[in-house]
């Protein structure tokens, strides 16, 4: 087929990666609310003579284990459709598949063009809204943690590290080793292609404490932009481990005595009119907005945990001393603190929320870590004292389980207006569903201890 108007208009890694080629197939595809792409798949000269197309929005109204919650549909289980619209800025590669693939990220409207406040991508673009109201640009810099294990198809075993290319499973207490690194090569070489078809830039790859665990590190940029990656990624991560024979799992805590993965998120704001960090002054200090910000976060992180860490597997990565912080506190350089202020330079001063995990959807992960901070700065809330020392002596500060953590979203008038009633009662929901077919299955440790004991 021959290239058409529409695929002359494509960013350039996409027009790059199809040079040459016949297109065959377009993804049209959005977030729910783990995180999972969902959508259709059209032949591409479909793709080119529509403009949207429908999906039902019980997307949304699905607990993690396929089942449905009665109560997340205030008017019933209509199943109405949503119109899809493509966002053509995020065509990207599918450079795993067998033929030539492009996936575009799709927004969700209702029949009058209004924004689905439950779509996870238009969450974020509400809040981000709120910012560009009062003349701030925000900025985020993600970091993915995820395990490389080998293949688990028995629920009932448990997870055990990937067998490195030495033929020896991959070893724990290995951080910043770049020979642990090396164990991983070819799954890495993939990521590594496949992230350059798709257009993305790495900004680098570490070996992190876990067995098997790695973290990546993307550059910069506008929220909706590095959430679509991190959306983007987890796919292309997943594909790449496959291909090796064994699986990528963004679970927060997939071995017991391993650490957990997180998804911290570095933060600074832009003043749109003069360009400069707000987080900085003049001379280069610290600034109100900077410190406002921070107590925006300390005082209504614990609101949004519930989306921050969105199973009831979250909460077990929250241990003392397990390189996963337990605490608001915030500290400079410190990371036994939630909330750490990393080195740098007054122009690239920015904030760091190290609670959110990396099962948690990017979209509401990021959005509720900005909304946060968007109060502590409407509010100029003042934050704590900066905290010295190990923080992890501190006292907790977050919901720690699913329950809680639900039960504190939905007492946060504030949060909840900020991120949509609707979005909330259906999103809490959902959650309350998931954690009542948790609490229907019984475990080995109860079986092994309480049958014959109690």
């Amino acid at each position: 087929m021959a290239k058409t108007d529409w695929t002359d208009a494509l960013p350039e890694a996409a027009r790059a990666y199809l040079e040459g080629k016949r297109l065959d197939e377009v993804e049209c595809v959005i977030s729910d609310f783990p995180g999972i792409a969902r959508g259709k798949a059209v032949p591409a000269a479909k793709f080119a003579r529509q403009s949207s197309f429908h999906l039902p929005e019980s997307i949304f109204f699905q607990t993690i284990t396929g089942d449905w919650s009665d109560d997340a549909a205030e008017e019933g289980f209509v199943e109405r459709d949503m119109i899809l619209k493509p966002d053509m800025e995020t065509a990207t590669a599918a450079p795993w598949t067998a033929d030539w693939t492009l996936q575009v990220i799709h927004d969700a409207y209702d029949r009058s063009g209004a924004p689905i406040p439950l779509a996870p991508r238009n969450v974020l673009k509400r809040i981000v809204a709120l910012y560009h109201a009062q003349g701030w640009e925000p900025v985020v810099a993600p970091e993915m943690e995820f395990y490389l294990v080998a293949r688990n198809i028995d629920p009932a075993k448990q997870i055990e590290p990937m067998m490195g290319r030495s033929g020896r499973p991959a070893a724990a207490r290995q951080a910043y080793s770049l020979t642990a690194v090396d164990e991983f090569g070819p799954v890495i070489d993939d990521i590594y292609d496949f992230a350059e078809a798709q257009g993305f830039e790495i900004d680098g790859i570490t070996q992190e404490g876990g067995a098997g665990q790695l973290e990546i590190n993307l550059r910069h940029g506008d929220p909706v932009k590095l959430a679509d990656e991190v959306f983007y990624f987890k796919r292309l991560i997943r594909e790449a481990a496959l291909r090796h024979d064994c699986f990528a799992t963004f679970m927060a805590k997939p071995i017991g005595d391993e650490p957990g993965s997180a998804m911290h998120i570095h933060h600074s704001i832009i003043d749109t009119q003069t360009g400069h960090n707000i987080f900085s002054g003049p001379q280069g200090g610290d600034t109100d907005a900077f410190f406002h910000f921070i107590g925006g976060l300390q005082y209504h992180l614990p609101s949004v945990i519930a989306l921050l860490a969105p199973y009831v597997n979250s909460y077990r990565r929250y241990v003392r001393d397990y390189a996963a912080p337990i605490n608001l506190e915030w500290g400079r350089d410190n990371r036994t603190t939630g909330i750490r202020i990393p080195l740098s330079g007054p122009e690239s001063r920015r904030i760091e929320n190290r609670l959110a995990g990396m099962d948690a959807n990017p979209y509401l992960a990021i959005a509720a870590s900005l909304a946060a901070g968007y109060l502590g700065l409407i509010e100029e809330r003042r934050p704590e004292p900066q905290f010295r020392g190990d923080a992890y002596d501190s006292d907790e500060g977050i919901p720690r389980d699913l329950a809680a953590a639900l039960d504190v979203l939905e007492g946060a008038s504030a949060m909840t207006e900020l991120l949509s009633p609707e979005f909330v009662h259906v999103y809490t929901a959902i959650k309350r569903a998931e954690h009542a077919e948790f609490l229907g299955v019984i475990s080995p440790w109860e079986r092994e201890h309480l049958l014959l004991n109690v």
